[in-house]
C-alpha cells in the first residue's frame, strides 16, 4: 500500500499540491464568508435574514449549476486561463457583496463567489488516478474539511474588531488562492477525443452518461438532501432540545469534524483495499443510527459521542462514495464528467434545506432529523441489494476499451 497515494511522478505531485493550495485558500475564504461574515454584515447594515438565506441558496445554486459548464470549458480551453477567469469573477463577487450595500448586490455577489469557486473542485477531482481512488479522495476532503473549519474560526477571532478587518482577512485568503493559480503552471490535459465533440454530440453523450449512472442516482441526490435537511435545524435543535450553549454546540461540531478529518485518509486506504461497497453500507447505517439517537441526548456529554460517531461514519462514506463516482469519469473529459456528477449531487443541496425548514416549522426539529436519518438508512438498504461497484467497474472497463 502506498504511503502517499499522489506520488505517481514529481510533476503529478507538484500539480496536485498547487491545486490543493488553491482549493484550501479559496474554500477557507468561502466558508468564512458564508458561515461567519454574512450574518454579521447583514445585521450591521440592517439586511434581512431572508436576504441572507437567499444569498446562501443562490450561492450554492450558482456553484452547482455552473459546474457542468465549467467542466465543459475546462475540457476545451487552457486550465490556467479558465481558472483565472473564474477566480476573477469570485473576486468581483466579494467586492459587490461587501461594497454594494444593497440586497440585490448582496445576492449577486454571493452568486459570483459560487461561480468563481466551481472550477477549482473539478480540477482537483480530475487529478484522481485509477489506483488508490478512495485514498486520494480522502486526501482531498481532508483539505476541504480543514478549510471549512479554519475559515469561520479565523473570522470569528477578528469580527469583534470590525467588519473591514474581517473582510480583509477573507479577501486575503481568496486573493492568495488567485495568486497561486495565476503565478504557477497548473496543467490539465483532458486528452482523448473529447475536444472534438460538437455541442449536440456532447449533449447526447451526457444523456448516455446519466443513463449509465442510474445505480448512483439515489445516493447522489438523497445523501446531499439528507445533509441539507439538517442545515436549518441543527442550531435550534441543539439549543432547544439538547440545552447546549453556543460554545458546547461548537465543541460537538468540532468533535465530529475532527473524527472525520483524522479518519478520511485511513478509511480511503482501507476501502481501496477491501472494497467501497461495504464501507458505503456501514457508513450510511451508522450515520442513520447516530441521527436516530440524537433526539435522545440531553446534554453535551451524551451528544459528544454521537457527534464523534457521525464524523467517523462520514469518513467511511465520503472517500468510498467519491471513488465509486470516479469510475463513471472518462479520461477524455474528466472535468465535464465531474461537472455533471457534481450538478446532480447539487440537486439535493438545493432541496434539502427547504424541506428541512418546512418539516421543522410544520412539525419539529426532531422530525427533520428523523427524516434525514430515514433517507440515509434507505440509501444503505438500496446499496445492500444493488451491486453498484460491479456496474461501476463495468463502466470503467468499457471506457478503457473505447480509448
Amino acid at each position: 500500500m502506498k504511503l502517499n497515494p499522489w506520488k505517481d511522478s514529481p510533476r503529478a505531485s507538484r500539480t496536485f499540491l498547487l491545486l490543493a493550495s488553491v482549493l484550501f485558500l479559496t474554500e477557507t475564504a468561502r466558508s468564512a464568508f458564508l458561515l461567519s461574515f454574512l450574518p454579521a454584515y447583514a445585521e450591521a447594515f440592517d439586511i434581512s435574514v431572508a436576504t441572507v438565506g437567499a444569498a446562501v441558496s443562490v450561492h450554492y445554486a450558482a456553484d452547482t449549476l455552473v459546474k457542468v459548464a465549467a467542466g465543459y470549458v475546462l475540457d476545451r480551453f487552457p486550465a490556467r486561463l479558465v481558472l483565472r477567469g473564474f477566480l476573477l469573477a469570485g473576486t468581483l463577487g466579494l467586492c459587490l457583496a461587501y461594497f454594494g450595500k444593497e440586497p440585490w448586490l448582496f445576492i449577486v455577489g454571493a452568486a459570483l463567489l459560487g461561480i468563481g469557486a466551481s472550477p477549482v473542485w473539478l480540477l482537483v477531482l480530475s487529478r484522481v488516478k485509477e489506483t488508490s481512488r478512495a485514498a486520494q479522495m480522502g486526501s482531498i476532503y481532508t483539505i476541504w474539511l480543514a478549510a471549512l473549519g479554519i475559515g469561520p474560526v479565523a473570522v470569528n477571532f477578528v469580527i469583534d474588531r470590525g467588519l473591514p478587518l474581517s473582510f480583509g482577512l477573507i479577501a486575503g485568503f481568496w486573493l492568495a488562492g488567485s495568486l497561486v493559480a495565476a503565478g504557477t503552471g497548473i496543467e490539465y490535459k483532458p486528452g482523448g477525443h473529447g475536444l472534438l465533440l460538437p455541442p449536440n454530440e456532447q449533449l447526447r453523450r451526457m444523456r448516455k452518461q446519466l443513463a449509465g449512472m442510474k445505480p448512483l442516482m439515489p445516493g447522489m441526490v438523497l445523501q446531499t438532501a439528507a445533509a441539507g435537511l439538517l442545515i436549518p435545524v441543527l442550531p435550534t435543535f441543539a439549543s432547544n432540545y439538547l440545552n447546549l450553549s453556543y460554545s458546547e454546540y461548537s465543541i460537538v461540531l468540532v468533535a465530529g469534524g475532527l473524527f472525520t478529518a483524522l479518519l478520511l485518509v485511513p478509511m480511503g486506504k482501507w476501502s481501496d483495499k477491501w472494497g467501497y461497497r461495504r464501507f458505503l453500507i456501514a457508513g450510511f447505517v451508522f450515520l442513520s443510527l447516530a441521527l436516530y439517537a440524537l433526539p435522545y441526548a440531553r446534554d453535551m456529554y451524551t451528544a459528544l459521542p454521537l457527534g464523534a460517531l457521525l464524523g467517523a461514519a462520514y469518513s467511511a462514506v465520503l472517500p468510498a462514495w467519491n471513488a465509486l463516482m470516479s469510475h463513471f469519469v472518462q479520461s477524455g473529459q474528466k472535468a465535464t464528467d465531474w461537472g455533471v456528477l457534481s450538478g446532480v449531487e447539487g440537486l439535493g443541496v438545493m432541496i434539502g434545506p427547504i424541506a428541512g425548514g418546512w418539516l421543522a416549522s410544520r412539525f419539529s426539529e426532531p422530525a427533520a432529523i428523523a427524516a434525514s436519518a430515514t433517507l440515509l438508512l434507505a440509501i444503505a438498504v438500496f446499496y445492500a441489494f444493488n451491486p453498484v461497484h460491479t456496474r461501476a467497474s463495468r463502466v470503467t472497463n468499457k471506457s478503457r476499451e473505447r480509448q
